[in-house]
């Protein structure tokens, strides 16, 4: 073969090469923007094609308990059983509560229920007497004072303003000098009381199961109300148990800095919309000067923002170690937080958060 022929192969041989290549660029990015698109969308185009459902089948399995409050409507309810796992998801019992005729109405109070239950099954359940648990309150972790009393009053057949009278009279129940407020006192537990249990008497159990909860943490008399502060916002900030130390920890960190804690709720709670089911804090709660607001002051909040459990607390108790500074949720889905140590890190975790957001729109953000 002559020279000539030699270059003209050559360059055949390189075009042929470079278009392959531009092939297997293009194709690689198709499949990671198809890859990209399906983990975004994947469950509503699933969905939407009839390949997966949004609803369980069957009667369910195991057991929990959901509470149902004075004025709650079909809304509140589906989002309930969502959250204790006990439908797939609240569009599914929802569009189905939407289809009876007449319309259901629900008895407030604590219900037995089983995991895993097809819309219908737990419809059927709920409208089931026997199902109804009397004199029981459900108190999930996380909870406001407020809440805890609504819940309980639901469960326990106590009458709602005898509740509040009771958590009115804080210097009953023998808390530290200086507390002002039930706020974090109240032990999350499921409780059965007597049918003529009074109002001061189930606050006064709560009480005494987060004190024994403090006793068996070792935590003195003296640092009760700190603890509880920290453990209230652990409870809320973290999205999954194994983060709670981690929460803890920049918590204890900030503290040591001197940097404002600026926990998000906080904010919430000192402006009344810790009960939204937002991620994001509104610019008039970050702004608000109130003494819970930990973006405008330094140091712990004025006291607690909720009611903190068991792990919470041994999370407040002992941090885990570790040089966070900034943490921030990047999947509301599984709870999942970025945990990092310098603010850059941190900025490309919120960004993730904010992809997560626009990809999963209606989801607390």
């Amino acid at each position: 073969m002559n020279a000539k022929r030699q270059r003209e192969g050559r360059s055949i041989l390189k075009r042929v090469l470079i278009t392959l290549l531009v092939l297997a660029v293009l194709l690689g990015g198709l499949a990671a923007a198809g890859a990209y698109l399906w983990s975004h969308f994947g469950d509503r185009v699933s969905l939407a094609l009839g390949w997966t459902t949004n609803d369980y089948e069957g009667e369910g399995h195991g057991e929990t308990v959901v509470v149902i409050t004075e004025g709650e409507i079909g809304e509140d309810i589906a989002k309930s059983l969502a959250d204790a796992g006990v439908v797939k998801t609240s569009e599914a019992f929802y569009e189905l509560l939407l289809q009876q005729n007449p319309a259901v109405e629900f008895l407030p109070g604590s219900y037995r229920m089983k995991l895993e239950m097809s819309s219908q099954a737990a419809l059927d359940a709920l409208q089931n007497p026997e199902n109804r648990m009397a004199f029981t309150a459900m108190i999930p972790e996380g909870l406001t004072v407020a809440q805890v009393l609504e819940r309980t009053s639901a469960g326990a057949d106590i009458p709602l303003e005898e509740l509040q009278a009771a958590a009115e009279d804080v210097a009953a129940y023998d808390l530290p000098k200086g507390v002002d407020s039930l706020e974090g006192w109240l032990f999350p537990a499921t409780y059965e009381f007597e049918e003529n249990t009074t109002g001061e008497q189930a606050i006064a159990r709560m009480v005494s199961e987060q004190k024994a909860v403090l006793d068996e943490q070792g935590v003195a008399e003296a640092d009760r109300e700190r603890v509880l502060n920290i453990a209230a916002m652990v409870q809320r900030e973290a999205g999954r148990l194994e983060d709670f130390g981690k929460v803890s920890r920049v918590i204890a960190n900030r503290l040591d800095e001197g940097m404002k804690l600026q926990m998000d709720s906080t904010a919430q709670y000192g402006m009344g919309e810790h009960a939204d089911g937002s991620v994001w804090s509104t610019d008039e709660a970050l702004a608000d000067d109130n003494p819970w607001n930990t973006y405008v002051h330094e140091g712990l909040p004025k006291g607690p923002i909720s009611n903190p459990g068991r792990d919470a607390i041994a999370a407040a108790v002992s941090p885990e170690p570790g040089d966070w500074l900034y943490f921030v949720a990047v999947n509301l889905d599984t709870g999942e937080s970025a945990f990092s140590s310098s603010l850059e890190e941190h900025d490309a975790a919120v960004a993730k958060l904010g992809e997560w957001c626009s990809a999963n729109p209606g989801k607390g953000c």
